[in-house]
C-alpha cells in the first residue's frame, strides 16, 4: 500500500465559482502589491535613517575636530600674548640708553674709554653648593 492518492475532483464552472476564484487571485495580487510597497517602504525609512545617522556622525566628528582646533589656537594665542608682554617689555627698556649701554657691554664686550671687561666664567650648581 504505497502512498495514497489524492482523489482528483473537478472543479464546476459555475458562475459563483469563477468568482471566488478570481476574488482569490485578486487578493493574492492586491497582497503580493501590499508586500512590496511595504518593503520598498521599509528600504526607504532604512537608507534615510542611515543617511540621518551618518550625517549626525560626521557633525560630531567634525564639531570634536573643530573643538580641539579652538583649544590648540586658544594655547597659541595665549604663548602669542606672553610674547608681544615680552617684546614691550623690551621695547621698553631698549628706549632706555643705560639699559643700551649695559646690553653693549654684556654681550658685545664694548668698553668706554680706560675700562677693562673681564668675564668671568659661570659656576655649576654643584660647585656653588659645595662652597
Amino acid at each position: 500500500m504505497g502512498a495514497m492518492k489524492k482523489p482528483q475532483i473537478t472543479k464546476l464552472k459555475t458562475q459563483y465559482a469563477v468568482q471566488q476564484e478570481e476574488g482569490q487571485l485578486l487578493a493574492a495580487r492586491r497582497k503580493k502589491v501590499l508586500i512590496r510597497r511595504l518593503s520598498a517602504f521599509f528600504v526607504l525609512t532604512a537608507v534615510i535613517a542611515f543617511l540621518m545617522v551618518s550625517t549626525v556622525v560626521s557633525q560630531n566628528h567634525a564639531e570634536a575636530k573643530k573643538l580641539e582646533e579652538k583649544e590648540q589656537l586658544e594655547k597659541e594665542l595665549a604663548g602669542l600674548k606672553n610674547d608681544e608682554a615680552s617684546l614691550k617689555d623690551e621695547i621698553v627698556k631698549l628706549n632706555d640708553d643705560d639699559y643700551i649701554a649695559k646690553l653693549a657691554r654684556k654681550e658685545y664686550f664694548l668698553s668706554e674709554k680706560d675700562e677693562i671687561i673681564f668675564t668671568l666664567p659661570k659656576k655649576d650648581n654643584k660647585e656653588e653648593t659645595a662652597k
